[in-house]
């Protein structure tokens, strides 16, 4: 990587593969793609400088207008970077059950936040970012059916990745979805340039849309009509929306999908802890997530494959979530008696 950069815009993308070294199983060779490198720390700051550069050059953005989108977070706080080094205001529509965290970076960024009913999901949050651009005239950014989202990972995170193993086996890619953008701009680059690599979606065990096999019922645009039937609130903040969106029904379309996982929530949980304190990698529940399905491939595949698993986020944007419940803020009785074994600053025991 280059040392001096014109603007933030430009530090977007070449985040790193690791190597797993203490979680994987004997035998394979299990790596993650850490997108918390982003400098926004998720892999939505792709999206977000794709879908504004792509209007931009077609001409559907006009300097100065503000842009509108629907957002469990991290295409909020992307976009926000964007819209900021760029000039543009933004304003973002999300629900109330996804952390406060991802509201105070917004709008710290510069972005207006409107708040919709946790009851209305994800399908109410993109009604009302559709009203308001409607009302307002406003650019709506259309993350879940834009192809400048999937077209953004086409030209990016799977070059990335083939860079990175070339040479090399790579015998499973393993990912979730939030928009889809991921999944159909890796999965068609890889089914060209790397045919044998196994396409592994993972979705939430209360949410199993992809496994259910039932249709999502889409709009002529190809936005989702309502919620989808197998769909059930879940802890995975940022992964599996109330719908399938259009980007992931492409994906399934096209036949770029070899296998689907499903993952309940205390393993993802546990799976972001582990890699934390066991490899030292910092990442929120839908990494954590699809690194529990990573694991499940590693178990099931051949001795001496490899195994690639995309960590979406950081943990920072989880700290008042599931994730962080049972980390006090308060030092522990154990931490209490460290801090007492030496004469200076002795603390009182607890009672």
């Amino acid at each position: 990587m280059k040392r001096k950069f014109e603007n933030i815009l430009e530090t977007v993308g070449n985040t790193p593969v690791v190597r797993i070294n203490k979680l994987g199983p004997a035998g394979v060779n299990l790596f993650v793609k850490d997108e918390a490198f982003n400098p926004m720390s998720s892999v939505k700051d792709r999206l977000a400088l794709g879908i504004i550069e792509d209007a931009e050059r077609k001409g559907a953005l006009k300097p100065g207008q503000t842009v509108i989108e629907a957002t469990s977070g991290n295409t909020g706080i992307g976009l926000a970077m964007v819209c900021a080094q760029k000039g543009y205001p933004l304003v973002v529509t999300m629900a109330e059950s996804f952390s406060v965290e991802r509201r105070k970076l917004m709008r710290f960024l510069g972005a207006k936040v409107i708040i919709t009913p946790a009851a209305a999901r994800g399908t109410g949050m993109v009604a009302k970012a559709e009203e308001l651009a409607a009302a307002h005239g406003w650019f709506l950014t259309h993350q879940f059916t834009n192809e400048a989202n999937a077209d953004m990972h086409s030209r990016t995170t799977a070059h990335e990745i083939l860079e990175a193993f070339a040479g090399e086996a790579l015998d499973y890619f393993v990912t979730g979805f939030g928009t889809g953008g991921t999944l159909k701009g890796v999965g068609r680059v890889l089914k060209k340039e790397r045919p044998l690599t196994k396409i592994v979606v993972a979705e939430p065990a209360d949410a199993a849309m992809l496994t259910s096999g039932a249709k999502q019922e889409r709009r002529p645009d190809g936005e989702a009509l309502g919620s989808h039937p197998a769909w059930k609130p879940h802890p995975l903040q940022g992964w599996s929306p109330d719908f399938i969106p259009k980007l992931t029904g492409d994906a399934v379309e096209m036949g770029l999908i070899d296998r689907v996982l499903t993952v309940a929530g205390p393993d993802a949980m546990q799976s972001s802890r582990q890699l934390a304190q066991k490899e030292g990698i910092f990442v929120g529940t839908s990494s954590g997530a699809t690194f529990s399905a990573a694991l499940q491939v590693c178990r099931d595949a051949a001795k001496g494959a490899t195994v690639l698993c995309m960590l979406p986020d950081t943990g920072e944007r989880y700290l008042s979530t599931l994730l962080f419940a049972d980390t006090p803020a308060d030092m522990t009785p154990e931490e209490l008696e460290i801090a007492s074994s030496t004469p200076s600053a002795r603390l009182p025991q607890p009672a």
